[in-house]
């Protein structure tokens, strides 16, 4: 045997006893929607289709006591606003924007890397990382550690994803800024309504806060030639005082 050959049996044999050489996932089946690639932002602009714009929202009706709370909230914000101060935002403290805010950040593009197992989502906007895992059922609820992003778990009906989240915690502002409980459910439905127009039907339960769930779409553009490009925040100096307003830390206090 030559002295390559042997030295590569020799590798293959190494890696097959430590594990370290793990399969790449299956490619993904010819039968179902292959999301890969980049998708930009589609809305109602000169050369949009009105036919593929997203359809209206759904009403958003909050339990009494929540519904009062994100009256005051705007009622804040509106007011920084017209002192010609920042209401305070993800963007502003430096913090991700997480689910579900994360899926439509004015124009930024979002990264969809598909495999037979997983998807992963990559936002350009501060790039911010999901991974909806498509081989495996979803956890409890209460034994999901809360976070920006919490737990997706995703399935093929037909042509379409389904992707359903939990674990997301109370401090991550809500879709339009809506206040929610630990207890909120996010589902989601991924489909093409022409090869390059993406949409991302997100419904929002949540028993604690809302009335009756919160229903919009999302909707994408392919952009086969964008290169995504790096978004990180690493101003820190921001923060938000007692009354809602964003302030900037001074490096010697």
């Amino acid at each position: 045997m030559k002295r390559g050959v042997a030295l590569a049996c020799a590798v293959a044999a190494l890696f097959s006893i430590t594990g370290d050489a793990r399969p790449a996932d299956p490619p993904v089946p010819a039968a179902q929607l292959d999301l890969t690639g980049v998708w930009g932002p589609y809305r109602a602009e000169r050369e949009s289709d009105p036919a593929l714009l997203p359809p209206p929202a759904g009403p958003v009706v909050l339990k009494p006591e929540y519904a009062k709370q994100w009256e005051a909230r705007r009622a804040a914000e509106a007011d920084a606003i017209r002192r010609g101060e920042s209401p305070g935002s993800p963007a502003t403290l430096c913090v991700p924007y997480g689910m579900p805010r994360m899926m439509s950040v004015a124009i930024y593009p979002v990264e969809i890397i598909q495999t037979a197992k997983r998807i992963t989502i990559v936002t350009e906007a501060f790039s911010e990382v999901r991974r909806v895992y498509l081989d495996r059922p979803q956890a409890r609820i209460e034994d999901v550690p809360p976070g920006y992003y919490g737990r997706s778990v995703g399935h093929w009906d037909g042509k379409a994803l389904v992707v359903d989240t939990i674990g997301i915690k109370t401090t991550v502002v809500g879709y339009q800024n809506l206040p929610h409980s630990d207890q909120m459910h996010i589902v989601e439905r991924f489909h093409l309504v022409t090869p390059d127009v993406l949409h991302d039907d997100i419904l929002i339960e949540d028993p604690i806060v809302l009335e009756r769930p919160v229903t919009y779409t999302v909707a994408y553009r392919r952009m086969p030639a964008y290169e995504m490009v790096e978004f990180v925040c690493d101003n820190n100096r921001e923060y938000l005082d007692q009354t809602g307003a964003v302030r900037m830390r001074l490096h010697d206090r």
